[in-house]
């Protein structure tokens, strides 16, 4: 009979240290947090210079991390194209694995430093909607939701959630941003707004009488005039504008000046609606449906009961504004 032998090994003796130590090295894989958040921006972007604006680093520190990154990994994770850089398959891999963590080390780190029970809800918007939409009826998220509050950013740039900073964005185009949630706001129509003033100095009858008025040009809307004549069936290949904006908030406030008639969204006019300042010029048959708006969020943060109430009263909102229309 043959007997086996197991020598335990104690916590202080020199196996223990070496087992300690052998886990101490498989811990320290992790690359710095620095080097993935260089990465990610870079994936996202596809470009070392455009992270770096981001990030606000020369491109030599971002191309630095991401090669100290590559070296910890041991392959690859970019290969240069005609369009900049791509990730490779375990670029992608990679990405896929670390964006969730990132996030989530930022929403820990945000709970570890709280000194107050009070939720904060990191909102990002595109200008127009946060201006013309969602400021007016603050009031009526704070008092449904007195313990959180609300941070606002606005920009037309789409927002990476990887830093875990912005809980959700409401983004504006079509809805085509991969691995993360997307709630359509729906009710939202485009139509020809003029200013009471204007209307009763320039009758408008009929949609061809437009051809003959100042009309207001936003390069925002999903439904361009040109589409919105082409729709009505009146040829309009020639009209010629007194005004063109890029910004929807900037389109509306100068139709509300009487200035002319402009094609955007009731949506976002609904406040200057029923203020009085704008009218739509014709009836709900001349407006056409879009799906412009849209909550944006990684699919973790639907767990966050902050983000699940503000999805629900913003619901709750427009359903309301439906109702009211």
């Amino acid at each position: 009979m043959v007997y086996r032998t197991t020598a335990l090994v104690w916590p202080g003796s020199a196996s223990g240290t070496l087992h300690n130590e052998q886990r101490t090295r498989l811990h320290m894989r992790i690359p710095p947090v620095k080097a993935i958040i260089a990465f990610e921006s870079v994936a996202r972007t596809g470009s070392v210079n455009r992270a770096s604006e981001e990030l606000g680093l020369t491109a030599s520190a971002v191309s630095h991390q991401i090669s100290n990154l590559e070296s910890v990994i041991g392959q690859a994770l970019f290969y240069r194209s005609g369009r900049g850089l791509v990730l490779t398959p375990t670029g992608e891999r990679y990405l896929s694995d670390v964006t969730g963590s990132l996030a989530d080390l930022s929403r820990a780190t945000e709970r570890a430093s709280s000194r107050t029970e009070v939720e904060i809800l990191r909102v990002h918007s595109s200008p127009s909607f946060g201006l013309m939409w969602l400021l007016p009826r603050l009031a009526s998220f704070q008092e449904a939701n007195g313990d959180i509050q609300l941070n606002l950013a606005c920009s037309y740039e789409d927002v990476s959630f990887t830093s875990g900073y912005y809980d959700i964005d409401i983004r504006h185009g079509y809805a085509n941003w991969r691995d993360l949630e997307v709630r359509t706001l729906r009710n939202e129509f485009i139509a020809p707004l003029a200013s009471p003033a204007y209307l009763r100095n320039h009758p408008v009858n009929a949609p061809e009488d437009l051809l003959a008025h100042r009309l207001i040009y936003s390069e925002t809307p999903l439904v361009q005039w040109k589409q919105w004549f082409g729709r009505t069936g009146v040829p309009a290949a020639h009209k010629t504008f007194d005004f063109s904006f890029d910004r929807s908030y900037m389109s509306l406030e100068t139709a509300a000046l009487g200035l002319g008639i402009a094609l955007e969204s009731l949506m976002l006019a609904s406040v200057r609606i029923r203020e009085g300042a704008l009218v739509p010029v014709f009836d709900h048959s001349h407006a056409v449906e879009v799906g412009a708006h849209h909550l944006v969020y990684p699919p973790q943060n639907a767990e966050l009961p902050r983000v699940a109430r503000f999805i629900a009263w913003i619901e709750r909102e427009i359903g309301h504004q439906a109702r009211a229309a």
